[in-house]
């Protein structure tokens, strides 16, 4: 189902006229009222009356997370403080958080969007959708909530924890629909075998998941587990939340961004430079419709690439491939450049393996050392020490013939790693770079 099929299906030169009008209102708009702007473009050598086509985005300088903490809490809004109706945080490592705010009109904006992401995904008015995003600063939980509601759908706000309650309410209330992220879905499936129920009982139909990059083996494995079909979504705080880029229940090929209101590009994430499209690289944004909070060339970390293909689902915007790590998560292990998603997708297509894992990384010497903690099921945990042993290598030899890396593999009991009701902790880095 398509939401909004004006907008969601425009031809691409209709798109493309509308991005530029709104780009250029954006740029008028952040020029004159946040300094920070002002003093990136002024020292850029460019005004906004300079940006005449969607090309000349490329000249503008980038805006990144450091930007915001420096002018932290609201020096980056547009509006004064009494047009702002919404303000939520990500999560800060420097002490600092990342604050975002939103008038009326993103508010009703956010909700679109993401009415957008939840047809995208299979979801109707007729359903139940248990919303474990959690609720609060982070973005997740009320950005579904809103687009829930828009929809006509009943939400349930659960928010994340409580996880064997959670499995009961979906059992009583007959939840049709799961919103968490896709290690939380992992997790309820394993309290629901401990409690007995047997999610082919249950309602649930689809379960849309984010908030952490996951692969497409992860995907089997949940869609297996909870009986569901599972779609992925795709935001973060900065640009508005959960509800930029969505997968199409029908192709599951590429989550479509919703180009009138959020401009993507991607870059060389060491070089800045633009890259074409189906090249792999980090994803930057502009917002082209945000009235409080609006961001011009945000980096975003992620790494992903931009296919322009129209989709089978009738959808016309450019569709993104699934984040599969971050640019500044990525782990560099004697020059090799690994990502946690790699040795995701190695560990799921070996059988006994279990989908919970950690990664430590750490410095003997001057060599770096990658050791895996990886779970077995009850089964392979109970065989012979030598055959534990066989299993162990057979992953070191995946590892290092797929991804170039050695790996020191270090197979646990079930049910001994940390589970996570929100986005999973995949790597500690012990190093001292």
């Amino acid at each position: 189902m398509i939401w909004d099929e004006e907008f969601e299906t425009l031809p691409r030169e209709a798109l493309e006229a509308l991005q530029l009008k709104r780009l250029i209102s954006t740029l008028e708009r952040v020029y004159a009222t946040v300094p920070f702007y002002k003093k990136k473009f002024n020292e850029s050598g460019i005004k906004p009356s300079d940006v005449r086509s969607l090309k000349d985005l490329k000249r503008l300088p980038f805006t990144t997370k450091a930007d915001l903490r420096d002018n932290y809490p609201f020096a980056m809004f547009t509006v004064p403080l009494e047009q702002v109706v919404r303000i939520h945080a990500s999560s800060g490592t420097t002490g600092k958080q990342t604050v975002v705010g939103y008038t009326r009109r993103d508010i009703n904006t956010w909700a679109e969007v993401m009415a957008r992401s939840l047809a995208a995904g299979g979801v109707q008015k007729n359903d139940i959708i248990h919303n474990s995003y959690g609720y609060g600063l982070f973005t997740g939980g009320l950005g579904v909530h809103y687009g829930a509601e828009k929809i006509g759908a009943s939400v349930i706000p659960m928010s994340g924890g409580n996880t064997k309650r959670q499995i009961i309410v979906m059992q009583d209330f007959g939840s049709t629909v799961l919103t968490c992220t896709p290690s939380y879905a992992l997790f309820l499936a394993e309290a629901a075998e401990e409690m007995g129920v047997d999610f082919k009982k249950l309602k649930l139909r689809v379960g849309i998941f984010g908030a952490e990059p996951w692969s497409e083996r992860m995907r089997d494995e949940i869609e297996r587990k909870l009986s569901i079909q599972a779609v992925d979504i795709y935001g973060l705080s900065e640009i508005i939340g959960p509800g930029v880029a969505n997968e199409c229940i029908e192709a599951k090929r590429g989550l479509h961004i919703f180009e009138d209101h959020f401009f993507p590009e991607i870059i060389d994430p060491e070089t800045g430079e633009v890259l074409p499209y189906g090249e792999k690289g980090e994803l930057v944004f502009t917002t082209i419709t945000k009235e409080a909070f609006p961001l011009i060339r945000y980096r975003t970390r992620d790494i992903s690439a931009l296919y322009p293909e129209p989709c089978k689902c009738g959808r016309t915007h450019v569709r993104m491939e699934r984040v599969s790590g971050r640019s500044d998560d990525m782990l560099i292990i004697r020059g090799v450049n690994v990502f946690p998603s790699q040795i995701e997708s190695v560990l799921m297509n070996i059988e006994g393996v279990e989908p919970y894992y950690l990664l430590l990384v750490d410095r003997k010497g001057k060599l770096d050392t990658l050791e895996v903690h990886v779970e077995v099921n009850e089964k392979v945990f109970s065989d012979e020490v030598k055959d534990l042993q066989a299993l162990g290598w057979k992953i070191e030899k995946e590892i290092k013939d797929l991804l170039g890396v050695t790996a020191e593999v270090k197979l646990v009991e079930p049910k001994t790693l940390q589970r996570s009701e929100g986005k999973a902790q995949r790597v500690i880095d012990r190093r001292k770079i």
